[in-house]
């Protein structure tokens, strides 16, 4: 137990670092990965045998909602201390504003409500995780979010400037899904999860063992078929061949990249989900994630296709992988699923429990 609440914690200064979800085609995460992997490499220096913890592959988006808001409550307070990367600033921001500025943040408004209820959920509960587990970085807040730039948390205000003629439609459609649902969470061992969230899946989300050295027994690999449905699910983009070279050469300086440009990289292991996980690049193997921040692809389930003088890189999904898709959420709620169905889907094990303010 002792062990788990070591990786929870530092964890955290992860979800700091790393933003959850990444809507945006035009942006990728912003993955502080040597910080991050230092972080859960000590919380993971004794790691759980994931033969305990871990479920198999496959998941089951019919399983019963277990009635648990009855009898399972965690505290909550009035407001949540936020800080604002852009300006260097903690604000008091009451619960429930911050549980519409999330939604209005992570989700396009066309989302259906099932799904933006799930994604309030999983706001409210990972705010609250923070919470539990401050990060001494933060000065004291609860956690960070970058309201100029859409990321975490917007205003009513920020909703209305972008969409002048909709925005209070939009708003209202927001605000009436998230107060059906402001007062439940999630709870592992009676404790709020680390409800890691994000864009879409390539499929099937991933382990988090997988992303960060360290592993939850609710964050593991289920179906996410919706998400190959989604626009932009296959992109595709390309590198010359000297890009390519200067790149990775300036982040390994031990790597040589000679010869045949089909001989430069080599796919060597993917999950079971189908994210790449090692691959040979030169004389050096390294990580897919790694490659995918110095390369700012979209997510880590990719291919490699070797050009006359460049390299196509083609992504399946957005995001790390691991916990809720966004994408799939809302395929699963036009299929009929309600939020509870969804959020027990790719939470493996957990329950829902009510928040009751401190």
């Amino acid at each position: 137990m002792k062990t788990l609440l070591s990786f929870f914690v530092l964890f955290s200064l992860i979800v700091f670092l790393l933003p959850l979800a990444a809507l945006n085609p035009d942006k990728t995460e912003n993955v502080e990965a040597k910080t991050a992997d230092k972080a859960v490499s000590i919380a993971a220096s004794q790691p759980i045998r994931q033969e305990e913890v871990l479920p198999s592959l496959s998941g089951d988006a019919s399983q019963p909602v277990q009635d648990t808001l009855a009898t399972l409550q965690v505290s909550q307070p009035e407001y949540f201390s936020i800080l604002d990367r852009s300006t260097g600033q903690i604000e008091k921001v009451a619960v429930i504003d911050y549980l519409y500025g999330a939604v209005a943040a992570e989700l396009p408004p066309g989302f259906h409500s099932e799904a933006m209820k799930a994604q309030a959920v999983a706001s409210h509960t990972y705010a609250l995780y923070c919470r539990e587990h401050p990060v001494p970085e933060l000065g004291g807040a609860d956690f960070s979010t970058d309201p100029s730039n859409w990321e975490g948390y917007v205003t009513k205000e920020q909703m209305l400037e972008r969409y002048p003629d909709l925005g209070e439609t939009y708003w209202k459609k927001i605000t009436d899904a998230v107060d059906e649902v402001a007062s439940t969470v999630l709870v592992y061992q009676e404790e709020p999860i680390l409800a890691a969230y994000h864009s879409m899946s390539a499929g099937a989300t991933e382990f988090a063992s997988n992303v960060w050295n360290g592993t939850v027994p609710y964050l593991v690999p289920v179906d996410s078929v919706g998400d190959t449905l989604a626009d932009q699910f296959e992109t595709s983009v390309t590198f010359s061949a000297e890009q390519i070279r200067g790149i990775l050469t300036e982040a390994y300086p031990d790597l040589t990249l000679d010869g045949d440009t089909r001989s430069w990289f080599q796919i060597v292991s993917r999950s079971p989900s189908g994210y790449v996980l090692t691959l040979q690049a030169g004389n050096l193997q390294i990580s897919g994630k790694d490659l995918r921040t110095l390369l700012g692809l979209r997510s880590t389930n990719f291919t490699i296709t070797a050009q006359t003088d460049s390299f196509l890189f083609t992504t399946k999904g957005y995001g790390h992988g691991v916990g809720l898709s966004q994408y799939g959420a809302d395929y699963m709620a036009r299929q009929g699923s309600g939020y509870e169905e969804i959020l027990l889907h790719y939470y493996t094990g957990a329950q829902l429990a009510k928040a009751v303010e401190e």
